[in-house]
């Protein structure tokens, strides 16, 4: 069996479809997958370095304004298209699988175009305009989230990599605290922007790391492969880190998370268990605060709006969150149970079904 996965531009497209592609091979180790993406997005890197073929088309992204970008679209979008046939003319897959993004929309075309069975998977709570086209020329589409508007939609939840969905922070911890060269006897904070980082994070949490270290609470930072966070005076124990490959070790060192409220990172912290600080990223449409929503309801972790993440916030709020033990242990357990780690296999036997 062959297989077309075509998603790409951020790690909240390109993750999933990496999850998706190792549940199918463990599900049958024959299958022959290629991926189609564009070279410009993280998926140029990060799908060959997973060990699979990656085929490419234009990137054709979409104004959010009327201009004059807008009106070459319609032309670059023939072109995407047109790439993305060939590939699929040449690879000759049974289906096309689809994680949203500017690389789905010519691969839903040609899925259309050639007559092949489509999956689509949304990411994100509010579908994007990608998904929005699968949706209308497929029945097999799934959703990371619960109540997700998509037409023929089934909730799954989000594939992540096994090595979140089978973590067992406990048994990682002393391992994860010594590669860190964090304390045992001290409750850490995991500070991530995802996987471009978050200016606005790194500076709040940044500037008041004396009152974190007054209270007792060493603080793991990842900033982010672009940005650079000078080690704060009277921080104590804070441990920056630019990029993180392992992150079941940041999260077995963990006690609670401040991060934004990406696809990605709400299923794989609250997956794992882990109390959160959700900061929605303030742009798009508002799907990341949706993202978390149900998590928040549940008791898994609080919202807090990106203008009012400040220095004075981050001072005033954590050091009594992180030294609550009783506190950090029931939001752990309500976030939990919220969103299941096991939509990878749910997802490949959704697209094994679709090509039969």
């Amino acid at each position: 069996m062959r297989i077309l996965l075509a998603g790409g531009g951020s790690a909240g497209h390109t993750s999933p479809l990496i999850a998706t592609a190792d549940a199918l091979r463990r599900l049958d180790p024959s299958i022959e997958i290629t991926c189609l993406g564009t070279r410009e997005g993280l998926e140029a890197r990060l799908i060959p370095e997973a060990g699979m073929t990656l085929e490419f088309v234009p990137r054709v992204p979409l104004p959010r304004r009327p201009g004059a970008d807008l009106m070459r679209v319609p032309g670059r979008l023939g072109a995407a298209r047109r790439a993305a046939l060939e590939v699929v003319d040449r690879v000759r897959p049974d289906v096309i699988v689809g994680f949203g993004g500017y690389v789905s929309v010519p691969a839903y075309l040609a899925a259309r175009t050639r007559k092949l069975p489509l999956v689509v998977h949304e990411g994100n709570a509010i579908p994007g305009i990608a998904n929005k086209l699968g949706a209308r020329i497929t029945h097999h589409v799934a959703t990371s989230f619960p109540g997700t508007a998509l037409r023929h939609a089934t909730y799954i939840g989000l594939p992540v990599r096994r090595m979140i969905s089978t973590l067992d922070r406990a048994a990682l911890r002393d391992e994860a605290l010594a590669r860190f060269g964090l304390a045992a006897d001290r409750p850490t904070l995991l500070v991530t922007g995802g996987s471009q980082g978050a200016a606005r994070i790194n500076a709040a949490v940044s500037e008041a790391a004396a009152s974190l270290a007054t209270a007792g609470v060493q603080v793991l930072h990842v900033v982010g492969p672009k940005h650079t966070v000078a080690p704060p005076a009277g921080a104590g124990t804070y441990v920056i880190e630019q990029y993180v490959d392992r992150m079941d070790l940041a999260y077995a060192a963990a006690d609670a998370v401040l991060c934004r409220a990406g696809s990605n990172t709400v299923t794989e912290v609250s997956g794992v268990g882990l109390p959160a600080v959700y900061v929605p990223l303030p742009i798009g449409n508002g799907e990341q605060a949706l993202n978390a929503r149900a998590v928040i309801d549940a008791g898994g972790g609080v919202l807090v709006a990106d203008a009012a993440l400040t220095p004075e916030w981050v001072a005033a709020t954590l050091p009594a969150l992180l030294t609550d033990r009783p506190r950090l242990d029931a939001m752990g357990a309500a976030a939990s149970g919220v969103i299941p780690l096991d939509a990878d296999e749910k997802l490949a036997r959704m697209i094994l079904e679709a090509a039969r």
